[in-house]
């Protein structure tokens, strides 16, 4: 079935099972929550950017500013590599079903977004944490390289209802878009949009 539309038909959940902090970011880790979660690459925000952004998530304007930033295309974009971007696909793709649901996604050449579900028995930092390890470790040795591939740091605001979840996918699928890689959403390969599109006859 489509992911976009099972999504919107799910129970949104609740806030009861409270806040905790990982860095100096807060993340909300009720596990019935659909949620956006948005990561980037090492070297994408120089140190005095990061600053800026830190602590920052409830401040749209400099949301804004962090997100036009980053599809400016700092850094060495690595995921623009089409091997790179199929291995952080193939790592969001690879336990859909059985630890989450993976509802939207779009891997950008420096950063990724997704709206996820996590599954009973699998917490969001735990499902994060498992994507970035196992990403890092293959593009490393697809790249030769060592050392930290991400950001420690992350950010996830979670879905208030339908409108928001509409309005979060059309924002993620349109990235590419409104970033100048491609004229169409369904264009890029490495987003829900993309990934659909293929199987369309």
């Amino acid at each position: 079935g489509n992911r976009r539309s099972q999504g919107a038909e799910e129970p949104i959940g609740n806030r009861s099972q409270g806040w905790r902090s990982r860095g100096y970011l807060p993340h909300f880790d009720g596990q019935s929550l659909q949620q956006v979660i948005s990561w980037h690459l090492a070297d994408s925000l120089p140190h005095d950017v990061a600053e800026r952004m830190a602590g920052a998530a409830d401040d749209v304007e400099i949301r804004r500013y962090y997100e036009a930033y980053l599809d400016a295309g700092h850094g060495a974009c690595v995921l623009r590599q089409p091997i790179c971007a199929n291995i952080m696909q193939d790592a969001l793709l690879h336990f859909d079903g059985e630890r989450y649901r993976l509802l939207a996604w779009v891997v950008m050449p420096n950063h990724v977004h997704v709206i996820v579900q996590p599954l009973p028995g699998h917490g969001l930092a735990d499902i994060l944490h498992g994507w970035k390890r196992h990403s890092a470790l293959q593009i490393n040795r697809h790249l030769g390289r060592t050392g930290p591939l991400w950001r420690r740091e992350y950010w996830d605001r979670y879905i208030r209802d339908e409108q928001h979840y509409a309005a979060a996918v059309a924002y993620i699928e349109a990235n590419p878009v409104k970033a100048g890689l491609v004229g169409e959403p369904q264009a890029w390969p490495w987003s829900s949009a993309g990934f659909e599109a293929q199987w369309v006859c």
